[in-house]
């Protein structure tokens, strides 16, 4: 199958989509497509790298908002049925309110719209989908109760992307998730993979139920349910 992966800004169940990506990519052609939060937050979660390695050839391409500007060409493909499916995940509320109010002014909403134009099938895995608190991990964070405020930081030395401003926080618009500064800073002070929780906002779920209804969306709580869908 020819199938259009799209990543928004979400960090939750950003690992599991990339996961889930790269085992259609072992026998489908991916093309991806990416909004600038995805770009951004992808880099910040160390996971860049994986998404780019599924591409490289036709209909194995990298589409973000960036190289496709403001009339996203390549989005003509969908509204022409040149693909057998689209998926969206995760999917921010952000993403998900422009879709149910029809607006389509990045890649990925554009996506959405001309798939709905061209009958391609669309799976999408919102992040706000039930009306409870959720855990979801944090990219690197500076824990500034363990840090000791050396004079020569450390962490700060080794980070590739100059991301760590020495003893008050972490550039993450900078930071590629490679976590060399965990690794060497002799005091734990910096944090991967911590866990939070987060509420989910009443407006984002009903949008999320009217995304449900939509015509030819399918939505899903998680890439593993997806996968089952497809396998």
């Amino acid at each position: 199958m020819k199938i259009g992966w799209a990543f928004t800004g979400a960090g939750h169940l950003l690992r599991e989509s990339v996961e889930a990506m790269e085992e259609l990519a072992n026998d489908h052609d991916i093309t991806v497509f990416l909004s600038h939060a995805a770009e951004e937050v992808l880099k910040m979660y160390g996971l860049y790298d994986r998404v780019l390695a599924v591409t490289g050839g036709r209909y194995r391409e990298l589409a973000s908002d960036s190289n496709q500007k403001f009339s996203f060409p390549i989005t003509g493909r969908l509204s022409l049925g040149k693909y057998d499916l689209l998926i969206v995940s995760p999917t921010t509320a952000n993403t998900v309110a422009k879709i149910v109010y029809g607006i389509s002014d990045t890649l990925v909403t554009n996506a959405v719209a001309q798939a709905g134009k061209g009958k391609v099938r669309t799976l999408m895995v919102p992040v706000d989908i039930e009306e409870e608190d959720i855990e979801t991990v944090l990219p690197s964070k500076l824990e500034k109760t363990k840090c000791k405020s050396c004079d020569k930081c450390e962490a700060a030395l080794v980070c590739p992307n100059a991301a760590i401003i020495p003893h008050e926080e972490i550039d993450l618009l900078k930071c590629i998730g490679c976590g060399a500064c965990k690794d060497i800073c002799p005091y734990d002070a910096v944090s991967e993979g911590k866990i939070i929780t987060m509420h989910m906002r009443p407006i984002d779920i009903l949008n999320t139920r009217k995304l449900e209804k939509m015509e030819g969306i399918e939505i899903f709580e998680n890439p593993s349910k997806l996968l089952e869908k497809l396998l």
